[in-house]
């Protein structure tokens, strides 16, 4: 039995001894998960929380000590580095899956690796001098995939059954010019991103006209095939147990389990949560993103297919080049066919429940400036445009146009946001606006650290006075992709 199905996962994670039920989802039994279930079963406890501290031990948080006399943000950073890093370990009998190489933890309550995390954390890593952990990361991803089939949204048990936003095509790239040379490796990065590639394409030949749907493919109307964030579950999620009961306890038996799903294919988006997947914004029950075909998602496998072509042209395996190439070129033209908003100058979500275009605006359409994908220079620069308008505000680019309590929405900014923001705007030739950004997020980051000396999970860019709030916890401070994208924003445009 699965310990989160075990009655006294349920009977903690509903008695609200922990604000945050991920505090003892990630709980590591001292002796073992059956051995302290079958214990309690038989003891029967009155007091839960004296039983709960005597059988399990909770990991230590390192980067939320106090540090040594730091004056700057890449003080912070420098000296943060070593506090996120964990090292390769045995599995222990908690929810920790073990991993071969050391790796890097974004912070606070998240103690385990995220996989979106990951790549906007190494941009910093290979700033800071510190590849060969980028390279140890990359090797993890390998691992998961040869084992899962796939890399789960963290290492924990309870999120194998989704992954998130493939970025391990990204970190193949960041690692290319100083490994492709080596064919042991080579292969190895390739059998890996094939594996993936399969893993997000996985029943495909199963689609038709009257099942336009299967786990993460959807057959568009025109009968090309594009992807949708999904979960293999549907059933509240463990770190998540008791907010998603209360979610969910006046719907249906049937509208439960389509809450459960749509709400675990968010978190498989790392958008949880936003109003991009809600019927309507301010009701999180009325979640649907497994109705949507995300642009953001749908960019990262373009990037993934013409990441895969390049490999088996160094491999000289001229077929498989030919056959992916191809792949990458037709999904290029689907998201211009379905993502591009011509009234909003905007690439958009793709509703597949009402065959339309979403009318939520979000940065998740600079992914194509990020990746290339506009074709079109009068695009492109109304994009630039439409940025800078609309998206730009005092502290950087918040998420969404939509202002809600959700946490990946006005008036919060993200850091993968704002490289995507300004690494689109400096493909296609906007240096000033790119700088612009890039200046601004930097300020905000350190007027916020002159006062709290640590860097967040997140911003309010609007009110810099404020702090970014939404969502199911408090702002978290560490922060792995935060300090990854300042670093590399330091780099471009100096402290």
């Amino acid at each position: 039995m699965k310990f989160e199905h075990s009655r006294l996962f349920k009977d903690v994670q509903l008695s609200g001894i922990f604000t945050d039920s991920k505090t003892f989802a990630d709980a590591i039994p001292k002796p073992s998960w059956q051995a302290v279930c079958d214990f309690y079963e038989e003891l029967q406890p009155k007091d839960l929380k004296a039983f709960v501290n005597l059988h399990f031990d909770f990991a230590p948080a390192p980067e939320l000590e106090t540090l040594d006399t730091i004056e700057s943000v890449p003080d912070y950073i420098e000296q943060l580095w070593s506090r996120l890093t964990r090292e390769a370990g045995e599995k222990d009998a908690s929810s920790l899956l073990a991993l071969p190489k050391p790796y890097v933890v974004p912070g606070g309550r998240f103690n385990e690796i995220y996989y979106w995390d990951s790549y906007f954390t190494a941009l910093g890593l290979m700033d800071s001098g510190r590849e060969a952990l980028v390279e140890n990361m990359l090797d993890n991803f390998c691992s998961l995939i040869n084992s899962l089939g796939h890399i789960p949204n963290g290492n924990r048990s309870y999120y194998a059954t989704r992954s998130q936003p493939p970025v391990t095509a990204l970190m193949v790239d960041l690692l290319w010019d100083t490994k492709h040379t080596d064919p042991q490796w080579l292969n190895r990065v390739t059998s890996a991103l094939s594996r993936e590639y399969d893993f997000w394409m996985r029943g495909q030949e199963k689609l038709s006209s009257k099942g336009n749907t299967h786990a993460r493919v959807v057959m568009m109307p025109c009968g090309g095939v594009l992807n949708r964030y999904w979960d293999n579950e549907a059933l509240p999620r463990p770190e998540s147990y008791r907010e998603d009961l209360e979610d969910a306890k006046h719907l249906s038996a049937e509208q439960k389990l389509a809450f459960y799903r749509n709400i675990r294919a968010a978190c498989e988006s790392g958008w949880d949560f936003s109003s991009r997947w809600l019927r309507e914004p301010s009701d999180l029950k009325t979640i649907a993103t497994t109705d949507m075909v995300p642009i953001d998602l749908n960019a990262l496998l373009y990037f993934l297919e013409s990441q895969l072509a390049r490999c088996y042209l160094a491999l000289n395996r001229h077929t498989e080049f030919k056959r992916m190439d191809k792949k990458a070129k037709s999904r290029a033209d689907l998201i211009g066919q379905y993502m591009w908003d011509e009234q909003a100058s905007w690439y958009v979500d793709y509703d597949i429940a009402n065959n339309a275009q979403r009318d939520v605006q979000t940065m998740a359409g600079a992914t194509a400036l990020f990746f290339n994908l506009v074709k079109d220079a009068s695009h492109a620069l109304r994009m630039s445009k439409k940025i800078m308008s609309d998206f730009y505000k005092v502290g950087g680019l918040v998420t969404t146009l939509n202002e809600t309590s959700q946490q990946w929405d006005s008036p919060n900014g993200w850091a993968p946001l704002q490289w995507f923001g300004v690494k689109g705007l400096l493909n296609y030739g906007f240096d000033c606006e790119a700088e612009q950004v890039g200046k601004s997020w930097l300020n905000t980051l350190e007027s916020n650290f002159a006062i709290n000396k640590c860097l967040l999970e997140k911003y309010n860019v609007i009110d810099l006075n404020k702090t970014a709030q939404g969502g199911e916890y408090i702002v978290q401070q560490g922060f792995g992709w935060t300090n990854g994208v300042a670093c590399r924003l330091y780099k471009l445009f100096g402290h």
